[in-house]
């Protein structure tokens, strides 16, 4: 895909990965009126997990202009989240609009590569240069440490250098700039992996609970499976678990699946009737963030940020608030004559911030004695919190209240486990 007659050999801004987080950074510094380079070392669109939305994605992609285009799609809408337990016991499902009766509520379960595609083609739409089959050789920095240009192969196999005055890196899990700089932080308490596949005519839940996003886990707890209605009646389904127990001495991938499988009985009923659609995927989901995400000329956005866990399908709305983030900052940094780390990062701090409160809930979800049902029992007061984190509203003030009752809440269960 080329939408300009020709790569030039400077941009005000190049953007690195054409991925959610680099397409909506690449579209708010286009449409700030600046030239922007967009790349992506794969062919659009193509392939990509992590189907389902956060419904705070409506303010991003309401900025991007493509909320009226979404709806258009026919994506399988998503306006509730449910658990299951190790014993097959379901959750009273989440839903998002008893919490606030907006159309922001509701989201979707969309197909990552025509999503991807539909952003990648908005940046293009507002100015930004955008090609597929570019792959990254090097960003390149002057003397001082200031990002000035990157180093490209394009489809032919030409490599060539492009000067630039502001890197985004979009990178995704490669995250080119913090492994070039060492500034890679691995969580030591989430290194997963996950192994996936897709099931035609899954059975859903009813009404309203449909579309859910459904979290089940196995009977040991040692895994944890997704289950994400798609559009055209597919399913995603996956596994998840510490990386070494499920994938190291254990067979094939479709083997251990299979094997895991067995084990959640809140899953299989849901695939009495359903037929496996191609091959087992599999994929490594360490967490971690990074010491530094901005310096003089490059920020880091998306995954090439930091990547917390699937479980709560937080990834592609972090992705696309960083990247309308940082497009402003950027675009900022442009009036303003400041394209330093702390004019490029500003927005970062806060960001973390937000970011860590799903981290919390993620870890609380890793405890073997923590159960979501448990603790809305004890605390139905915090039912509106709870919800507000599965929305993804993690930037507002008060949203961390509830891990003091978390926290309590799993001590608690400790300590009776190890007294029984």
């Amino acid at each position: 895909m080329n939408r300009s007659e020709a790569m030039k050999d400077n941009y005000d801004c190049v953007v690195i990965g054409g991925g959610p987080a680099g397409a909506s950074a690449a579209t708010i510094v286009a449409e700030g009126g600046h030239s922007t380079l967009l790349i992506e070392r794969e062919a659009m669109p193509r392939f990509h997990v992590g189907e389902s939305l956060m419904p705070e994605t409506f303010w991003a992609l309401e900025r991007l202009g493509v909320n009226d285009r979404i709806r258009q799609q026919g994506w399988q809408v998503k306006k509730s989240v449910q658990f299951v337990t190790h014993r097959g016991t379901e959750s009273d499902p989440f839903f998002f609009r008893q919490h606030d009766d907006r159309d922001c509520s509701d989201t979707w379960q969309v197909e990552r590569s025509e999503f991807d595609k539909m952003l990648f083609d908005r940046a293009a739409e507002v100015g930004a240069d955008t090609f597929d089959r570019t792959r990254l050789v090097d960003v390149l920095f002057d003397d001082a440490g200031n990002a000035n240009g990157v180093v490209v192969k394009d489809q032919d196999g030409e490599q060539r250098e492009i000067a630039c005055r502001v890197v985004i890196d979009g990178t995704g899990q490669q995250s080119f700039i913090a492994n070039k700089l060492g500034l890679k932080q691995v969580d030591p308490d989430l290194k997963k992996a996950a192994i996936w596949t897709y099931y035609k005519d899954a059975m859903r839940g009813d009404g309203d609970n449909s579309g859910a996003t459904i979290i089940l886990n196995t009977e040991d707890k040692q895994a944890w499976f997704w289950f994400i209605p798609l559009s055209r009646g597919i399913t995603s389904i996956g596994c998840v678990s510490d990386h070494e127990y499920l994938l190291k001495g254990r067979g094939s991938a479709e083997v251990v699946f299979q094997e895991e499988l067995a084990k959640c009985p809140g899953l299989a009923p849901r695939l009495e009737k359903a037929t496996q659609l191609g091959d087992i995927r599999v994929a490594k989901e360490f967490s971690y963030m990074t010491s530094q995400s901005a310096g003089s000329g490059w920020v880091l956005v998306g995954d090439a940020l930091g990547f917390i866990d699937p479980v709560y399908s937080s990834g592609v709305y972090f992705a696309l608030e960083m990247g309308v983030r940082a497009g402003d900052a950027v675009v900022e940094g442009f009036r303003k004559e400041d394209l330093s780390g702390e004019q490029l990062g500003g927005w970062i701090p806060e960001f973390k911030e937000g970011a860590t409160w799903v981290r919390k809930l993620v870890h609380a979800f890793y405890n073997k004695q923590f159960s979501i049902g448990r603790f809305m029992k004890e605390h139905p007061e915090h039912r509106g919190n709870v919800t507000n984190l599965l929305i993804g509203r993690v930037f507002q003030e008060g949203v961390g209240d509830v891990f003091e009752d978390m926290d309590a809440s799993i001590k608690r269960a400790e300590m009776n486990a190890m007294e029984a």
